[in-house]
């Protein structure tokens, strides 16, 4: 068969994947919905869970995405149904080599090849967006060459409208939590995905935010080798962190501050936080043969705040550290919860106290001592489960979404690593001196370098 016949039929297969996937989904949300409606057993959620996980991965593509960051959000979706999606893997089907030659062609020309010393036309990692390349530059540097599968747009708008589906489906069957701000969120940072320019933008606003920081490195953005669907940065080397899980504690120690580092420090600095703290997007490097910290990979899912709700996130630490219940209600409204009774926000602090519970301990410790990676937060979303019940509908803010996503991810890091850190005093070292003012400076002189617009 001719490479042009088989590339067609593979995108074919894509597209037939692609369209099943509604039916299916709809064909799982029924069955729960029955469950629900005519007294089913809680013995069926397994089952359900199973067949929606089996349908997301019918297609390797950005439905997968969504699924992922569904599976992230506590209390979302049922413990059984977060446990599925999140084993889900966003390995793509390959594009092959004559696809991938025609895809580099429309991105940097038709001389596209004499621009590399070489181009491993086989991907080193495959995405639900896209898929990575290795590369060397004409002047000897290795690269990652991440290339954008084609008709990802059009996809993603298609997935989003799933999206929405589910979570009219969810505000129907848990009028407790109004998820409006969730999609809204979700949807904006998957299109921002798409755009690898942007994502360029993110990768050497990071460069900056932690040139100083010798524990964690960025990659350098190669912009004469990057376009919107085409983003090529400096190839890092390193291994998987959970490599270091029975390392000594020591190593695993500094590889937990380094991931502290990586996060809070642009967070403190330029009120933007790293969306996506999934074990793939962050490996390990050594020098001497002794690892050292990690390489920070992968930009697409960057949020960028504006300074006040950094402000509010550290008048609710005081607030929280000072029994401040004024400071703490405070920090919620900024944040843009409204409608906030007594009751409410003390359904909010159950929550609050878990995220925050590391940073308010003045001593060396676990994140959770006690609790394993997989039920990491899941008592503390179940109590306010039920409280939200009683006292509903809230509705979660669309700036907090990625904060909480980002803070649960980062948590199950130490938990893994099993990392004993004074994390109030790491956390106190970043907050040190805090000012909205000097914040709002830094972070506009920022974004102003990268060529990112000041949030409103």
């Amino acid at each position: 068969m001719a490479e042009t016949d088989r590339e067609a039929n593979r995108f074919t297969a894509r597209a037939s994947r692609y369209a099943s996937v509604g039916a299916n989904v709809g064909g799982v949300a029924a069955r729960m919905a029955a469950a629900r409606l005519f007294g089913g057993k809680d013995g069926a959620a397994p089952t359900n869970a199973a067949a929606l996980a089996q349908a997301l991965g019918g297609l390797k593509g950005p439905i997968m995405k969504v699924a992922q960051l569904l599976a992230t959000v506590p209390d979302l979706l049922p413990p059984e149904y977060a446990a599925e999606l999140q084993k889900l893997q966003a390995d793509a089907p390959p594009m092959g080599a004559a696809f991938v030659k025609r895809r580099m062609m429309a991105e940097l020309g038709a001389d596209w090849q004499g621009r590399f010393e070489s181009f491993d036309l086989k991907p080193a990692a495959a995405a639900s967006l896209g898929q990575v390349h290795r590369a060397v530059s004409l002047d000897g540097a290795p690269l990652a060459c991440k290339l954008q599968y084609p008709d990802m747009q059009s996809a993603v708008e298609a997935d989003l409208k799933q999206l929405q589906v589910a979570f009219a489906f969810h505000r129907r069957m848990n009028s407790w939590l109004d998820t409006t701000e969730i999609a809204k969120e979700i949807g904006a940072r998957v299109r921002e995905e798409l755009d690898y320019e942007r994502e360029a933008k993110h990768a050497a606003l990071y460069g900056a935010v932690l040139k100083d920081i010798d524990s964690v490195r960025v990659p350098e953005v190669r912009t004469d080798l990057s376009t919107k669907r085409l983003l090529t940065l400096g190839w890092l080397d390193g291994e998987k962190i959970l490599n270091f899980a029975g390392s000594p504690i020591e190593t695993r120690n500094r590889l937990a501050q380094a991931m502290f580092k990586a996060w809070w420090h642009p967070f403190s600095r330029a009120a933007v936080i790293h969306g996506d703290p999934h074990l793939g997007n962050y490996t390990v490097f050594s020098e001497g043969g002794e690892p050292q910290g990690i390489n920070l990979l992968d930009y697409g899912c960057v949020r960028i705040f504006h300074p006040r709700f950094v402000g509010g996130v550290v008048d609710l630490y005081r607030g929280l550290l000072e029994n401040d219940r004024d400071r703490i209600v405070h920090a919620y409204e900024v944040w843009g919860f409204k409608k906030l009774d007594r009751e409410t926000v003390d359904i909010l602090n159950i929550w609050a106290r878990f995220i925050y519970g590391p940073l308010l301990e003045d001593r060396t410790r676990t994140v959770a001592d006690g609790i394993a990676p997989g039920a990491y937060g899941r008592r503390e979303a179940f109590s306010v489960h039920q409280a939200l019940k009683e006292r509903g509908p809230v509705t979660i803010p669309q700036e907090f979404v990625f904060m909480d996503r980002a803070a649960v991810g980062l948590g199950a890091v130490f938990l893994h690593l099993r990392s004993e850190l004074n994390y109030h005093r790491l956390f106190e070292a970043e907050i040190e001196r805090f000012s909205l003012d000097a914040l709002a400076e830094r972070q506009g002189s920022a974004l102003d370098a990268a060529g990112l617009p000041r949030p409103a």
